[in-house]
Parts: structure tokens; C-alpha cells; sequence
């Protein structure tokens, strides 16, 4: 027995939206669904949604055409994207949860260090479970505008969570911001092809932070999943996907221009498609294609071929250009490769610091790591990972300074490739604990910058009035970086508005004195505000 069920999805935004789903059912006994190549699947699990339970866009209904003829030229010669039914059956546009598709690979956007909260991220990261973040933390994934990541798919109805990190859209730089785009595109249908997905969740990576524009954002998606179908196989199916109605409209209001479903559409897309892009369905800026010609003085016509347009070499001709024309643009401009002294220390200091990393990798540091007065102690409440230092356990006159260094660059090297926080516990010190200004210094400059800006908050617990008063002048004259971001914090209950108790873990002294000094009643944190 069969069961054809009709869903159809509420939506002012897409009133026509029908979704048929056939399942193939066994009376009384066994349950079964076979996907859209006829190979027989196991049950969607409570809640998935199969691939065959979404509509193809062949299947949508056709929209209303407008007849141009006679009113104005077409743009194009000829159909830019023709009919082609067969892609057609490959795309689809669907309005639900993307943790809920029941397919090979799902798209994640985010941003550099994985861990940004918008609707998408959040859905998945619920979905997926803790594991998720586990991986992201430990091993410290972090991806760079335009490029992708994968990991495991965990609780997720997939195999494979790609991530990927969309630019922010400037009006001046609009052209970088829509190529960046098309790049998160394309690096993600790649990426499918390359795992030998089947089916892809492809969310709108474009967040409402990112200022794009939503049908400049919509018309590079859809070009760009175009020509990949165009010219690949795998996947079988690309689902683009949304939660909100009005997020998904431009791109069903648009997608009839790049998937015509019939010979008509695509003839009327032709009064209406501005710019076809690259082969690779890349955004192509005419206005910025400087015409290098080899030969001036020629009057031979050249072609596109016999000239170059290539960005950087028109801008490395311009600057040439100016320094031969004038002496005191010559002295302005720098010298071909040559650094600038900034740029110079910037190097210098990233040699010693990568010096330094290979040497905390292979030296004998267990003189520092058995004092126990620095680890990793679980994470935050933003799921951060928090580094303890113990400073009465911190021997300056027993210890080598340089060991310390290095076994300090041999635990946070992994983790400063995203968020972290720092809890420094002063509880019981003494002056015998107290590191020279001299190595603090040098500790401060020779760690690059990411150390400084993936610190989110440096926590220092049982201060003393010598302590902040060091504290307030290391951070004022030595570190400004770092000023705002310190906090005295006068008992370790405070520490848990930040962080679970059972993810902080500190030698028993610690808490025996604070009882001491604060009592047995611990500052209860508002959850809400956390």
C-alpha cells in the first residue's frame, strides 16, 4: 500500500510553495523509503526530512511570463542559461530547518573561528550535539572568508557539516564582496564533489550581518550553483534552504532566469539577465579590466587575447608609472620589495615566534608541566576553552624563565586559533611568585597578535592591592591591548556567571580560602544573563 501525502508550506512569500512526498510503505510490518535514484534508504529518523520529500524546481509551478518583445532589445543574443530539465531535477528550493534534512552533507556559515551565533549556526550546533563543539574547540578549526572547512556531522542527518565564512558586503568594495561570495559557493559544491556526496543542504550564506544586498546576493548563489551543475555530476541534488520565508523569496523570485523550466522562460530570461559571469558563474566587472597593451605605438587591433588584464600588474605598472614621473612621488613610493620597518619587525617577530614553537614542540618541558601551575580547565558558558595559571605554584627563582616561555607557547598555540579566556588565581601568593616586569614584557611581544585579540577576558581571582595596582600599570603603559579586557574578580563563585562549576577545576586551597574570606554562600549567577 501507498500513502501520497500533500504538505503544503504557509508562506506569504511563497503562496505556491507544494511539497508532494510519495512514501512506500509495508503493511503491518517493515517500513521503508527508497530516495530519489531508487536505492532503498532506512526510515528517516523522528523529525528528518528525505530528499524526496522536497520538490524539484521542475516541479514548481511557472510563474506569470512578462512578453518584452517589441518593447525594448534583449540584452543577450541567445538564452544565457538554457532549458535544461535535468539540472532542474538536481535544484531545489526549500523553506525549513537545514538540521533537519535527512542528506550527505549540510553547509554551516560562520565566521573565521566557527563559533559566530546566527540562525543557521545556532539550529546546527543544537542539532549536531556537544561533540560538535568539542571538535571545533580542540582542534582549534578556524576557516578564512570565501574558503571551507568540514567536520563530522555528528547528531546532524548527515555525513558531512562543510562550514563556510561569508564577507561583509561594502559598497565601495562590492566587487571583492560578491567574488568572496561566489567563492563560498563554489568552494562548497567542490568540496561535495570531492567527499562523493549525494545530496547537499546549501543554506544561505549570506547572514542579515554581513549588509548584503538580497537579490545581488541571491543573483550570485544562483549563477554560481548553475554553472557547477552545468559542468559536474556530483551532487545528484542541491538543496538551498532557509528557515524564513523572506530570506528565501529573491532567490525563488530569480531562480526562473537561471533554471528556466521550459524554452519560454528561458527566452524571456533574455531581456533580463544582466551579467552571465564567468565560466565558473564568477562575477565579471568590465569597468575594472585595465588594458595593459604590449606595444603602444602599434595600430595593430589586438584582441582580448594579446592584451593583459590583470589586476595586480596594473597596479604594479601604475606605481612604476609614477615613480619614473616624478622625483617626489619616487621618494614617496616605496622601492620594489622592499618592506617597510614595520613590516620588517612584523616578520623578524614572526620567525622568532615560529623559533620558539618549534622548540616548545621538541624540547624536554616536563620540569615546567609537573609544577601543575598551568593547564587548560573545560570552557566557558560560550563553549571557550579556559586556561588556569596557579600563581602560588609559580617558583620564579626555581624555575628556568625560557622553559616557562615555551611550555606557555606549547599549550596555547592550539587554542589561540580561536576564543579563549585566561583565569589567573593570585590566592596565597607571595613576592617569591611574582615574575620580573622584564619577562613579562618579553612574553607579551614575542606572542603574536592573535594571542592578544582571541583573548576575550583575563580573570584574575583574589587579587591584592599590589596586584592590581601592577596590573593596572602592565596594562597601561605595556599592554593596552589587553586594558579592557581584564577583570578583578574577588572570589572564585564569581567565576561561575562566566563558566559551569564543574568545568572549572582548581587545587583545593584555592577554595578553602575563599571560604575564608567570602563564606560558605556562593553568588548564584542569573542563567538569563549569561
Amino acid at each position: 500500500m501507498f500513502q501520497i501525502g500533500v504538505h503544503h508550506f504557509q508562506s506569504t512569500n511563497c503562496p505556491h510553495y507544494l511539497c508532494f512526498s510519495v512514501v512506500k510503505q509495508k503493511l503491518f510490518t517493515l517500513d521503508f523509503q527508497f530516495d530519489e535514484h531508487g536505492v532503498m534508504r532506512a526510515p528517516a529518523a523522528n523529525g528528518a526530512v528525505s530528499p524526496s520529500a522536497v520538490t524539484r524546481w521542475s516541479q514548481v509551478t511557472h510563474a506569470p511570463l512578462t512578453d518584452y518583445t517589441g518593447k525594448a532589445p534583449p540584452l543577450h543574443a541567445y538564452p544565457v542559461f538554457p532549458y535544461d530539465d535535468a539540472i532542474n531535477n538536481r535544484f531545489a528550493i526549500w523553506q525549513g530547518d537545514i538540521s533537519t534534512l535527512e542528506v550527505d552533507a549540510i553547509t554551516n556559515t560562520s565566521d573565521e573561528t566557527l563559533t559566530e551565533c546566527n540562525a543557521v549556526s545556532e539550529r546546527i550546533m543544537s542539532a549536531a550535539g556537544p561533540d560538535l563543539k568539542e571538535e571545533i574547540i580542540t582542534r582549534a578549526h578556524e576557516c578564512r572568508t570565501g574558503e571551507v572547512v568540514v567536520t563530522g556531522g555528528y547528531a546532524l542527518h548527515c555525513r558531512h557539516l562543510i562550514h563556510t565564512v561569508s564577507p561583509k558586503y561594502l559598497a565601495k568594495y562590492h566587487t571583492a564582496a560578491e567574488s568572496s561570495l561566489h567563492n563560498c559557493y563554489k568552494n562548497v559544491l567542490y568540496k561535495v564533489g570531492e567527499l562523493g556526496a549525494r545530496s547537499l543542504a546549501l543554506c544561505v550564506v549570506n547572514t542579515p550581518r554581513r549588509n548584503f544586498p538580497p537579490d545581488v546576493a541571491a543573483h550570485v548563489a544562483l549563477r554560481t550553483i548553475r554553472r557547477y551543475l552545468e559542468q559536474n555530476s556530483a551532487p545528484h541534488l542541491v538543496i538551498l534552504t532557509s528557515s524564513c520565508g523572506a530570506e528565501l523569496a529573491p532567490f525563488i523570485a530569480l531562480a526562473a532566469l537561471y533554471f528556466p523550466r521550459s524554452t519560454r522562460e528561458a527566452e524571456a530570461a533574455r531581456w533580463v539577465v544582466r551579467e552571465a559571469g564567468g565560466a565558473g558563474g564568477e562575477p565579471l566587472h568590465p569597468e575594472r579590466r585595465i588594458r595593459i597593451i604590449h606595444n603602444p605605438h602599434s595600430h595593430t587591433t589586438l584582441t582580448d587575447d594579446d592584451t593583459l588584464c590583470d589586476d595586480e600588474l596594473a597596479a604594479e605598472a601604475a606605481a612604476a608609472f609614477a615613480r619614473a614621473c616624478s622625483p617626489d612621488t619616487q621618494r614617496l613610493l616605496p622601492a620594489p620589495n622592499t618592506p617597510q620597518p614595520h613590516a620588517r619587525r612584523r616578520i623578524l617577530d614572526s620567525e622568532q615566534y615560529e623559533r620558539l614553537l618549534r622548540r616548545a614542540r621538541t624540547e624536554d618541558l616536563s620540569e615546567i608541566s609537573g609544577i601543575g601551575c598551568l593547564y587548560q580547565s573545560g570552557v566557558d558558558r560560550l563553549g571557550r576553552p579556559v586556561v588556569v595559571f596557579i600563581g602560588k605554584w609559580f617558583p620564579i627563582a626555581d624555575i628556568d624563565l625560557d622553559k616557562a616561555l615555551l611550555y606557555l607557547i606549547k599549550l596555547l598555540d592550539p587554542l589561540v586559533r580561536g576564543d579563549y579566556v585566561i583565569a589567573y588565581f593570585h590566592t596565597l601568593a607571595s613576592s617569591a611568585n611574582h615574575p620580573p616586569f622584564s619577562w613579562l614584557k618579553e612574553v607579551y611581544t614575542v606572542l603574536p597578535y592573535k594571542y592578544k585579540k582571541n583573548l576575550k577576558a583575563f580573570y584574575i581571582v583574589h587579587p591584592t592591592f599590589w596586584t592590581k595596582m601592577m596590573t593596572w600599570w602592565f596594562t597601561t603603559f605595556m599592554a593596552p591591548a589587553i586594558k579592557a579586557k581584564v577583570h578583578n574578580l574577588p572570589g572564585v563563585e564569581y567565576l561561575y556567571s562566566v563558566m559551569q562549576p564543574h568545568q572549572l577545576d582548581v587545587p583545593a586551597f584555592v577554595t578553602e580560602y575563599d571560604m575564608t574570606i567570602n563564606g560558605i554562600h556562593y553568588f548564584q549567577p542569573d542563567s538569563n544573563n549569561t
